[in-house]
């Protein structure tokens, strides 16, 4: 009886909403922009190179910073040393991850028995986040050795690491903590209702929302990350960068830096790149969410 007294007066039945019609592109439409998009780039990055080839210093900065064979016989030991920054890049992001997850819970913890983590956390996130990553790695990779401490490593390399470790920690941790208060009120309401914990809200409920929510942000601290290990040179550790200075040191020519340069390319685009998708992908869920 429903359905009839729905019908209109004449008995016709009342058609649904149409489906969307799909826009149709002319040729033109769909490729006129991509062709102007590739001209106009070859055009801008054309002139730009034939300024730069044209200026009266470009044949002695070819040779000193573009010479082939130099790039050629410096590229083995730059790539040795770029597998240490690999390394140690891979390792501090790993501890970086969970120390990050631990500060930030401490400071969005309640409650008066948590005051001494919260304390804790802010002390620790302002002195680490408000000194320069470079002065870290100083105080840290040439301090603690010079103090000789027995039973404790003197190795540079472990304590210009434990310095961006430490440095980042700080930013990451700040990173969760957005993610952590991003989550509506109503997600730990519903969980304490439940009769959960405090940290059983924050385990099964707010943090893998939160995490998820700043993944792009997290990422783009690894791309970060990833150049700043190359600081552990001014400290001496063989690194990509420490070993482009001891060829050029020994052969005056600068293209060693080139193949470093080339080498961090080939590690930070890709990184770049998975970003900008978890981002667009991140914004597309957001937007499905709200509709």
């Amino acid at each position: 009886m429903s359905a009839e007294r729905a019908a209109p007066p004449d008995g016709s039945r009342r058609a649904g909403p149409r489906p969307p019609v799909k826009a149709t592109l002319t040729p033109k439409e769909r490729y006129l922009p991509a062709l102007i998009s590739v001209v106009s780039t070859v055009v801008v990055f054309g002139a730009l190179w034939r300024v730069v080839t044209s200026a009266e210093n470009w044949p002695l900065i070819q040779r000193q910073f573009f010479n082939v064979d130099a790039m050629r016989d410096a590229l083995p030991m730059v790539w040795r040393g770029f597998l240490i920054n690999m390394g140690v890049w891979v390792v501090a992001l790993l501890i970086i991850a969970l120390l990050g997850v631990v500060i930030a819970i401490f400071r969005s913890l309640t409650g008066p028995w948590a005051a001494p983590l919260r304390v804790f956390a802010v002390i620790y996130i302002d002195l680490l986040r408000g000194v320069p990553s470079i002065l870290l790695v100083l105080l840290f990779g040439l301090g603690v050795p010079a103090l000789n401490l027995p039973g404790v490593t003197d190795s540079r390399l472990f304590w210009g690491s434990v310095a961006l470790i430490l440095g980042y920690t700080a930013y990451t941790s700040e990173v969760y903590r957005s993610g952590i208060e991003a989550v509506p009120d109503g997600q730990r309401a519903a969980a304490k209702a439940l009769g959960l914990t405090q940290w059983q809200v924050l385990r099964y409920s707010i943090l893998p929302q939160a995490v998820r929510n700043v993944v792009p942000a997290l990422l783009n601290l690894a791309v970060a990350l990833q150049k700043d290990v190359a600081l552990l040179s001014v400290i001496g550790a063989r690194e990509a960068v420490r070993e482009a200075q001891i060829f050029t040191a020994r052969t005056f020519n600068f293209s060693s830096y080139i193949v470093a340069t080339g080498l961090f390319l080939l590690a930070t685009i890709p990184m770049a790149r998975l970003t900008d998708w978890v981002t667009r992908r991140d914004q597309e869920r957001r937007l499905q969410r709200t509709l």
